[in-house]
């Protein structure tokens, strides 16, 4: 392995809890979820409006479906595998389908889930073809001896345990290719062939995180623009379960 990889960040997007109706003030059953859609700092002066309008509409979302799974009585566990699938199909975070390439042009994905209650913890790493690598971490935990599985032998065990499998172009994005060739010319890298399956290259550059008018040259430094997405939430349920996870496609 030739990247660094975060298991765990800490970041907060919001918190909320909630009495049910009836109950009286001595015995409040208080649940909390915080959420957050990116280790890093992404400023304001990097993206366009329509880029932070997306992003926030985004967590908004996600937020909102680990609320309302918590809000029913479901389980920590439960509100953090269905807030984070969301965040890995949305290309907008480096998770699932939005996560950034390694030098060799693929999308590698990272994820970690512990419980609280038990102290049992999941991870996978390298995975390429499971779509959602959170409930893969999950199912380590829950249905294998071992705290960690990586590469193909954690994917095949995935699909052994009915989790949908994808094809590998099925995480490219062409916003996150695109970061990985400025980040290979910038040190004077060759550039992989683009990856089989993917569509065709557009005829336009793009740019989303960085304003259209800066040229390449002049782009802040790879530490400091390409690391930004890795996802993660931690939630308390009505019975007092606390639980984290998180997921990311590592670093460019």
């Amino acid at each position: 392995m030739t990247r660094k990889r975060a298991f765990f960040a800490v970041a907060a997007a919001a918190m909320i809890s909630m009495t049910t109706p009836g109950q009286t003030p001595q015995t409040p059953h208080k649940w909390a979820i915080v959420i957050h859609g990116g280790a890093g700092v992404i400023e304001r002066k990097n993206m366009t409006p329509e880029a932070e309008k997306a992003y926030r509409a985004a967590l908004d979302k996600v937020l909102q479906t680990g609320a309302d799974v918590l809000a029913k009585g479901g389980s920590s566990l439960d509100a953090i595998e269905a807030s984070i699938e969301l965040m890995e199909d949305d290309p907008l975070f480096n998770a699932g389908r939005g996560a950034v390439f390694t030098a060799a042009g693929r999308n590698e994905l990272d994820a970690a889930i512990m419980d609280g209650k038990t102290l049992n913890a999941g991870a996978v790493a390298e995975v390429t073809r499971t779509r959602h690598p959170i409930s893969l971490a999950r199912a380590v935990m829950e249905k294998s001896p071992h705290v960690m599985l990586i590469g193909s032998g954690a994917d095949e065990f995935g699909a052994d345990h009915g989790l949908e499998q994808v094809d590998p172009s099925y995480f490219f994005t062409e916003r996150r290719w695109q970061q990985l060739v400025k980040a290979l010319k910038a040190k004077g890298k060759p550039i992989p062939p683009r990856p089989a399956g993917a569509p065709p290259e557009p005829k336009e550059p793009i740019s989303f995180l960085q304003p259209d008018e800066l040229p390449a040259a002049a782009w802040p430094d790879e530490s400091q623009t390409h690391k930004y997405g890795t996802v993660g939430v931690v939630a308390l349920d009505r019975d007092g379960n606390v639980a984290a996870g998180t997921s990311t496609g590592g670093t460019t």
